[in-house]
């Protein structure tokens, strides 16, 4: 994975038994790293660990004093709630987990002096972009709680960078999806479109439903941005050695283009042979037309490049994770 394996570092993963994180883990472990995963299991699998991993399970806000007492290099925080809909109905789950948990990480990180963080952070932070693909210089102004949340701990790492010499970056991205052999993505409730499409595939919904098909986009479906997990976890690891004391970075991630729900429903039905039934629902509150990142400063100052941004081989790495897990 890595040019940087001549530093090998003592890594820790919050949620690591969760999809991003989980590939994220493995990925660093290839590189030579050492990694001791923290997760509480809430929405993680304990069978998604890697197995060269040190697990510790618990929450990251109760448990960060006394892990960091041992001394790391750096933490990846991907520990947090991530569900649009549910932040809109239960915002205080979402200022508690994702707010209130990271300030207590932040607060361990700087009494035991670990030096690096990188946080899994949004696009959903935009909001309603005025321009694509978005830059990282875009205005904030999230349409919903998980991406003010997101936005509010991005504000809390700037501070923390400025005043104790924190080296932070904060990664943005939208659709992280494919998988990485057994590490894949397997939400209880599972709201994207990927994995629900591949489902109908795997014989286990009966159809997908598009959201609209009235946008202004040439089919007249939603255009979204899509990224390989493997890509995403590369620019985790590339992330830790760009970090630099007293500064926090921000970069977006994606493909750089967008796939439209159409393309994407086209590509799965392609790649898995099945017929993939789809109906047409009403749009959905809040969803904007077009939503793609521009990752030009990560590809400049990361030197990061999405090596796997073919849509058909997202699917395809998605399709063999989806085949293998409901065969069980």
């Amino acid at each position: 994975m890595s040019s940087h394996s001549d530093s090998q570092l003592n890594l820790i993963v919050t949620g690591g038994a969760g999809y991003v994180g989980s590939v994220c883990a493995a990925r660093l472990l290839e590189s030579g790293h050492r990694v001791t995963v923290v997760d509480d299991l809430s929405t993680g699998h304990r069978d998604a660990v890697p197995a060269e991993a040190t697990f510790v399970e618990g929450d990251i806000a109760e448990v960060a004093d006394d892990l960091l007492a041992d001394g790391f290099d750096g933490v990846l925080h991907f520990a947090g709630k991530s569900l649009v809909g549910e932040s809109m109905q239960a915002p205080d789950k979402y200022w508690h987990g994702n707010v209130m948990t990271t300030l207590r990480l932040l607060d361990a990180m700087r009494r035991h002096r670990t030096p690096r963080l990188v946080f899994s952070s949004t696009a959903a932070t935009y909001g309603e972009p005025a321009t694509i693909p978005i830059p990282e210089d875009a205005a904030t102004n999230p349409t919903n709680t998980y991406g003010a949340t997101k936005l509010a701990v991005d504000h809390m790492i700037s501070s923390y960078a400025t005043a104790h010499g924190l080296a932070a970056v904060s990664l943005r991205y939208f659709n992280v999806a494919g998988a990485y052999g057994r590490f894949g993505e397997r939400h209880t409730s599972e709201t994207h479109l990927i994995p629900i499409v591949l489902q109908v595939a795997a014989g286990v919904r009966e159809q997908v439903q598009i959201f609209g098909d009235d946008y202004p986009t040439p089919d007249g479906t939603a255009i979204r941005d899509y990224i390989h997990v493997v890509d995403l976890a590369d620019a985790h690891e590339a992330a830790l050695f760009r970090a630099t004391p007293g500064e926090h970075r921000i970069y977006n991630l994606g493909n750089g283009a967008g796939f439209s729900v159409k393309q994407v429903i086209e590509t799965c039905r392609t790649v898995t042979g099945h017929q993939i039934p789809a109906v047409v629902a009403g749009r959905r509150a809040g969803d904007p037309a077009v939503l793609v990142a521009s990752s030009e400063r990560a590809r400049s100052e990361l030197g990061w490049t999405p090596r796997r941004a073919d849509l058909a081989e997202i699917v395809a790495d998605a399709w063999s994770f989806a085949q293998a897990r409901f065969a069980r």
